[in-house]
């Protein structure tokens, strides 16, 4: 049992420590940053961080031998993503640690009354949660993060077979040890908010329980990183490195790959990020592969949420301990747990799914179109040219030169494709997310096929279809083959071309309510007013709502396509509806 005086002979410890005697390298001022389980001191060019004698339940610090059996574990554990920050583990030491007047300093001669994790030192501003609070968030780190956990994740070890890492019943039991300490530190007014989580926390378990036991079968239970918010991502030389993962219990680490993504996607929605979070969650799945995990994403998004709310809590409660503390930071500090309720109850809202069929030939923009949806509408998008070489074995960026109807493009690849898409829709909107599909779709019987998908699943069906002039079409079909680095179908028949020329659209109108947005004055906007919402208006998402999440022309240029973007959309029509196509 760790008691008031063990935090406080630490504070007291790290307040000596703030002096510059004690580092046998020059420093000049020691700032110091508190964490609810360590301290952290700013000197020089390193960071030196100690583990506070704290026993919480799920970490225990609370004796010497622990401490430094932990500090060469996170060092050892946190050198697999930032092997440059973690230097090595030195002691505390003093002449004599029972005297009353203990003058500590890192290393040298002396009894060891502490250890520490010494760092390499990085500019805190360049920390992600700092980043994202002032608006230097961008696409390509974003994009950048993504790739990178999704390569960090490939080289984690799996969890062994006769290990309980992963199972369903330590997933519950993490997840109501949590439940129960927010209910013992949340103030009374909060309570009926907690229990609201806490029902949907059981329920959404119940539906779930046995895709956990899948997923720990097929390998997804890995040494992860464990606690992989942004204030534990930094920008180091332009790219984004994960540091400080659970050290302290290998149940907290061994998780579901998807419970690090579900972490970094619910603190970028919590900052106010939503279509970087869906960016980031469209970036990973699509680099892994992993539709099949979006399943669990809302479950541990959620547990996400209320563990940095419970951890807000415990550094309240900390904080009459650290008389230094600056006042503007503690009141912020006491209101932040507010912020991940808000999170935990937004994310455990469900509104009813919607399906999104990209239609059009090889260059007409349905990829950069899709880009800009799916952030808008914090959808999930599935491509057909990356699912086509993912079953081929082939990186997605390399070119596979084949004639319409043969190797990669045969007709049975096609019709695979097209079913792995589907498996992946179903995922996607099982896990009550919108879905984006990213293909040709010219046949009515596969248009036929997904729309009676969504009518199954309850969803809501769309159809953006895309379109531009023969001349364009070639233009960007000739970039790509020249680019060599794009995963996109380098070409595309001239059949195929010739239609994408004809005033009307490959694909007819089979609804009673139609919806159709046209490229004027630069925005794409409804034409024909209102007058024909019919029952699409009951829709949780109105046809009038859909199409204000098409991009305008001035997205698209910035999207990166070429100018003649702003009449390669010469037609976009939506189509939005409860009824399945008869085409």
């Amino acid at each position: 049992m760790v008691t008031d005086e063990a935090l406080a002979a630490h504070a007291a410890l790290v307040a000596k420590l703030r002096d510059a005697a004690a580092y046998a390298h020059p420093v000049g001022v020691v700032d110091v940053v508190e964490t609810h389980i360590s301290s952290v001191l700013l000197a020089g060019e390193y960071a030196y961080k100690l583990k506070k004698p704290v026993d919480l339940g799920f970490v225990d610090f609370s004796t010497l031998e622990q401490r430094r059996h932990y500090c060469h574990e996170e060092v050892r554990l946190n050198r697999r993503s930032a092997p440059g920050l973690y230097l090595d583990v030195v002691p505390v030491t003093a002449r004599d640690a029972r005297t009353a007047d203990v003058r500590p300093h890192f290393g040298g001669a002396g009894v060891a009354i502490d250890y520490a994790v010494r760092m390499r030192r990085f500019d805190q501003d360049a920390r992600l949660d700092q980043m994202a609070r002032t608006n230097r968030l961008s696409p390509q780190l974003i994009d950048h993060l993504a790739t990178g956990i999704a390569a960090f994740h490939t080289r984690c070890d799996p969890a062994t077979a006769y290990a309980t890492y992963g199972k369903p019943e330590e997933i519950c039991r993490w997840t109501s040890n949590n439940l129960a300490e927010l209910r013992r530190l949340l103030p009374d007014a909060d309570q009926p908010r907690l229990a609201a989580l806490a029902q949907w926390t059981e329920q959404e378990f119940a539906r779930r329980a046995a895709t956990f036991t899948a997923r720990r079968a097929a390998g997804h239970v890995r040494e992860s990183h464990g606690d992989l918010h942004l204030a534990n991502l930094v920008l180091i030389d332009g790219e984004p490195v994960p540091f400080d993962c659970i050290e302290f219990n290998s149940q907290l680490r061994y998780i579901d790959t998807m419970s690090d993504v579900a972490f970094v996607w619910m603190d970028l929605i919590r900052h106010g990020l939503p279509q970087l979070a869906a960016r980031f969650l469209n970036r990973y799945v699509e680099a892994t592969g992993d539709y099949a995990g979006l399943a669990t994403l809302r479950f541990y998004a959620v547990y996400r949420a209320l563990v940095r709310a419970k951890v807000s809590l415990i550094r309240r409660a900390q904080r009459d301990h650290e008389p230094d503390a600056a006042a503007d930071g503690q009141a912020l500090a006491d209101r932040s747990y507010e912020g991940y309720l808000v999170a935990a109850e937004q994310l455990a809202s469900v509104r009813r799914p919607l399906l999104v069929l990209m239609c059009g030939v090889t260059g007409s923009g349905k990829t950069t179109v899709a880009q800009l949806l799916l952030e808008k509408l914090g959808a999930v998008r599935v491509r057909s040219d990356i699912e086509r070489k993912r079953r081929a074995a082939v990186d997605p960026s390399e070119h596979v030169p084949a004639a319409v109807g043969a190797g990669l493009y045969e007709d049975r690849s096609t019709r695979a494709t097209y079913d792995e898409l589907a498996r992946a829709a179903v995922a996607i909107i099982d896990a009550g997310l919108a879905a984006i599909m990213d293909a040709t779709f010219q046949r009515r019987s596969d248009r036929a096929t997904y729309a009676a998908l969504a009518e199954r699943r309850g969803a809501r069906l769309a159809l953006v279809q895309c379109e531009a002039p023969l001349a364009i079409l070639q233009a960007r079909v000739a970039q790509r083959l020249a680019s060599g680095h794009d995963a996109r179908r380098a070409r595309a028949p001239a059949r195929r071309f010739r239609m994408a020329g004809r005033r009307r659209s490959a694909i007819r109108a089979p609804y009673r309510h139609r919806h159709r947005c046209r490229y004027a004055g630069g925005a794409l906007r409804p034409a024909g007013g209102d007058a024909r919402r019919g029952r699409a208006a009951a829709c949780l998402m109105s046809r009038r709502r859909f199409a204000g999440c098409l991009p305008r022309a001035a997205e698209l240029q910035r999207a990166g396509e070429a100018p003649a973007i702003r009449h390669s959309l010469r037609r976009l029509g939506t189509l939005l509806g409860d009824r399945a196509p008869n085409a």
